[in-house]
């Protein structure tokens, strides 16, 4: 009897260990859960001190590395150190394996990460959701680069379709790979699923926030409606704070700032914060304090400050209009922040600074194509392509800038009149006719009855054309000529149609010496603009030197037989 109360307490003992041990573990992934990762780390190691070959617990640290946002490259090389050592320990350990798949797409190592995820599946035969979420996460959540998100989304479907499946966590996961592969119906649809099984899940209801704020301001009423819910549900969770911070933050400066305190209250002791300070020192247009905050914050963070810090400073400079600062901190701040954190809007933020330095074209050209590659907003891909089309057009360097108006055209879904009227202009301006000719020819492919596309291909003909004597243009000029002439809006095409009408009158009097076409079309010309002093001298000169347009002498004609004229 004695015997079996000392295995009972045993068991009790070790029972009452795992569920101290499995609490502490969901209250780390709680901490995950709300992006508090500096408490997450915490949790984790203690866990590990008393019991080293806690798997979950190992993978977990691993995260709270790898997601912190003041991460660092030796912050990367520690955590696949962690997972490393367990694994030579439990090698066979899929959940790990999950993990250093996860370093390696970070570092760019595409295929030994799919070796590793592919190996995690095998090992666990596809049946654990942890596994199948892990790798999901690693490949479709919107900060991995090199993740494969239609990947994620085949293996997060995959863990939904096993039994006893009850994770809010792993629909959402699910949701941002649809989104990531630009598709925002099915994202809508997985975080919906997660409210559904979750009504108090916030984070898929901030997701669906963001994924409506990334529409534009026009979507302004649902997205905020999303933000209220997801606060409504869970008023500690930071993330929406912090967001709602940078939202506010170019607009309404006191409500920035209050939800910026909002943020510090739940979010864990974070270098952001004294960014964060310093940010709103900026947003006040109090630029020399903000110089001073950010050298505090550099200060007090030792080593290893916040990189963003460098970026805010370059922009303060920037607005002071100390090129050669602004550069030097942008410098900085990519030296110092990881590839994988830098943002598409950093990349033009950097390229606009550079472009103050001439020479660096080519260098800010580079850094826009990776902010359009990287970005999945097409008004943001716009705005940083148009950095170098400003810059090009105020250069007098029309080709260069109609090769930039042209990715415009590349980066939409749905170009219209003005992209291929920016990209064909500039080309036709710096006399790259063939490729003007190029684009006008998608222009009127989109827009058939429109005659501006066949107009410019005139002009662009007849500039290769130069003495006319081919008549290349005429057919382009006709056919604008046919259009404008039928539309209801004379005074709008007004322009074009004289422009083509020109054509005609040199063409039919200098190539075709056929005066009377030439009159003709003077005739319309003038009909659309009398005041035309130009045109009204032409008409005058090939006039008197057309016989057939002369005015005509009376004929005398013979009195009838047996009359005789009236006598006066």
């Amino acid at each position: 009897m004695k015997k079996v109360t000392i295995g009972m307490l045993a068991f009790v003992s070790i029972f009452f260990v795992n569920s101290l041990f499995a609490q502490s573990i969901d209250q780390g992934k709680k901490c995950i859960y709300y992006e508090r990762y500096k408490s997450a780390k915490d949790i984790f190691q203690k866990i590990l001190t008393a019991n080293p070959a806690n798997e979950e617990a190992t993978y977990w640290l691993g995260q709270s590395i790898i997601l912190s946002d003041d991460r660092t490259k030796q912050d990367l090389l520690d955590a696949k150190k962690i997972y490393q050592s367990a694994l030579s320990s439990m090698p066979s350990s899929t959940l790990l394996m999950a993990g250093i798949g996860h370093i390696e797409l970070i570092e760019g190592k595409i295929q030994d990460a799919r070796n590793h995820f592919e190996a995690a599946i095998s090992l666990s035969q596809g049946k654990s959701i942890a596994v199948l979420n892990a790798i999901g996460f690693a490949n479709g959540n919107p900060e991995s680069k090199n993740g494969d998100p239609i990947y994620a989304i085949e293996k997060l479907k995959q863990a939904t379709q096993l039994k006893k499946f009850n994770s809010p966590d792993v629909l959402v996961n699910l949701g941002d790979a649809y989104r990531k592969n630009g598709d925002g119906g099915n994202a809508i649809l997985s975080y919906q699923a997660a409210l559904t099984m979750d009504p108090q899940y916030a984070r898929a209801s901030f997701r669906i926030g963001r994924l409506y704020q990334s529409q534009g301001k026009g979507q302004e009423f649902i997205f905020m409606e999303q933000y209220n819910n997801t606060i409504a549900s869970d008023p500690k969770f930071a993330p929406v704070y912090s967001n709602l911070f940078n939202y506010y933050y170019e607009t309404d400066v006191p409500k920035a700032a209050e939800y910026f305190e909002k943020w510090l209250a739940n979010a864990d002791d974070d270098p952001r914060a004294c960014y964060y300070r310093a940010s709103l020192k900026y947003a006040q247009g109090l630029f020399l304090e903000t110089i001073t905050k950010v050298n505090e914050c550099v200060q007090s963070e030792g080593s290893t400050p916040y990189p963003s810090l460098f970026r805010l400073m370059g922009l303060t400079y920037n607005r002071l209009k100390d090129s050669v600062k602004a550069k030097e901190n942008f410098e900085e701040y990519f030296k110092r922040q990881l590839s994988e954190k830098v943002t598409p809007g950093d990349y033009n933020l950097y390229a606009d600074v550079l472009l103050k330095f001439p020479g660096n074209e080519v260098q800010a050209g580079l850094l826009i194509d990776k902010a359009v590659a990287l970005d999945s907003v097409e008004q943001n891909k716009v705005l940083y392509i148009k950095t170098m089309t400003s810059m090009y057009e105020g250069q007098k360097k029309y080709t260069s800038a109609a090769d930039w108006y042209k990715k415009i055209i590349e980066s939409k879904k749905n170009p219209g009149k003005t992209d291929f009227y920016n990209a064909g202009y500039n080309y036709f301006r710096g006399g790259a006719n063939d490729s003007s000719i190029t684009i006008f020819n998608q222009y009127t492919q989109k827009y058939p009855e429109d005659m501006f596309g066949y107009y410019m291909i005139g002009k662009a003909t007849a500039a290769i054309d130069s003495a006319g004597i081919l008549g290349l243009a005429a057919p382009f000029y006709q056919k604008a000529i046919e259009l404008g002439e039928k539309s209801s809006d004379r005074e709008k095409v007004k322009n074009q149609l004289i422009g083509a009408y020109k054509y005609f009158i040199e063409y039919y009097y200098n190539v075709k010496k056929d005066q009377e076409m030439a009159l003709a079309y003077l005739d319309k010309a003038i009909a659309l603009d009398p005041s035309d002093a130009q045109l009204v001298s032409n008409r005058e000169f090939i006039s008197k030197n057309n016989p057939k347009s002369a005015p005509k002498k009376p004929v005398a004609t013979k009195p009838k037989s047996g009359s005789s004229p009236k006598k006066k």
